[in-house]
């Protein structure tokens, strides 16, 4: 069983809505164990392939396999060794999480009082929601929910954990908290991150994909990812006025505000000279450098004059 369930293959997955918009357009990756960021921004398709992952939609082509699993055809074996935790879930505030867990235990099948009882404890201290155990849901606070739906998430003990938009709203101590439980979960399974937050796959993920319309622009490791930019980024503070004729001169990846001026991010294999300064790369400089297709491309375009 262990070989059976050792990995994720999508193969030429595509799904296009009744309203005609085009979800997934021939999406093929590869997921081994460990922590997967699937990065790109809202709408680009990553909630529709999670929930084709997690059985709750069926693409228009395509093959799926979870090991020796056919995630399309065997959604019952599947759902056995699956977690799912949706960007948004819904909980009973009236009740506990120790109650609410435990009835979601014996709808995963743990029918035994004792059995049930000891995991739902054990779920609980692993997702530190142990001392709040008795307090209603409607009481939680956000980072404190989302971990109640990993403890949801990890009954049965799965190999396949799918965890989509986890941190949009926590703030940063409830983050940290969230990604510290999350990197744990990675060790012992196969985790997929759906996030258009570029910190929470370069701080967890050790390999990742960009998407973008449904649209696969980059599989990679995040590290051999940023380290093929060395050398390429640049960077310089303008004023606001003087961006367009900056990025009529020169590959624009990115532009911040910062103080009153403009902070510009360019890529270029060369010293663009005016005034910019070479910059250490990072994986939002990868992702930027995907999405305007500069990526493994070279600079498309070049100071004027050179």
């Amino acid at each position: 069983m262990k070989n059976q369930l050792s990995g994720l293959s999508i193969s030429n997955v595509s799904k296009t809505y009744a309203n005609g918009v085009q979800a997934l357009n021939n999406i093929s990756l590869n997921i081994p164990r460990g922590m997967f960021g699937l990065l790109g921004p809202n709408g680009a398709g990553k909630s529709t392939l999670m929930r084709i992952l997690a059985t709750l939609q069926d693409p228009d082509t395509g093959n799926i396999k979870l090991g020796n699993l056919n995630v399309l055809e065997q959604k019952e074996e599947v759902r056995k060794t699956l977690g799912y935790l949706p960007q948004e879930f819904g909980v009973y505030p009236k009740v506990s999480a120790e109650a609410l867990l435990d009835h979601f235990a014996i709808l995963k099948g743990i029918a035994k009082k004792g059995e049930r009882r000891d995991i739902v404890e054990a779920l609980l201290r692993q997702t530190n929601l142990w001392d709040v155990r008795k307090q209603r849901l409607g009481g939680y606070s956000g980072g404190m929910r989302q971990r109640f739906g990993v403890a949801i998430a990890l009954l049965g003990n799965p190999k396949l954990m799918i965890v989509d938009e986890p941190t949009a709203g926590l703030d940063p101590a409830e983050r940290v908290r969230f990604l510290n439980l999350l990197s744990e979960l990675g060790e012992q399974s196969a985790v997929i991150l759906s996030t258009h937050i570029v910190e929470d796959v370069a701080e967890l993920c050790t390999n990742m994909a960009i998407i973008r319309k449904g649209q696969i622009l980059l599989e990679a490791e995040p590290l051999t990812a940023v380290n093929e930019l060395k050398g390429k980024i640049w960077r310089r503070m303008i004023e606001k006025s003087a961006l367009q004729e900056i990025e009529q001169q020169y590959a624009v990846i990115s532009t911040k505000l910062l103080a009153g001026r403009t902070v510009v991010n360019i890529y270029s294999e060369h010293d663009p000279g005016n005034g910019f300064d070479h910059v250490e790369a990072d994986l939002e400089d990868v992702y930027f450098c995907t999405m305007a297709g500069y990526y493994g491309k070279g600079s498309a375009k070049k100071q004027e004059g050179s």
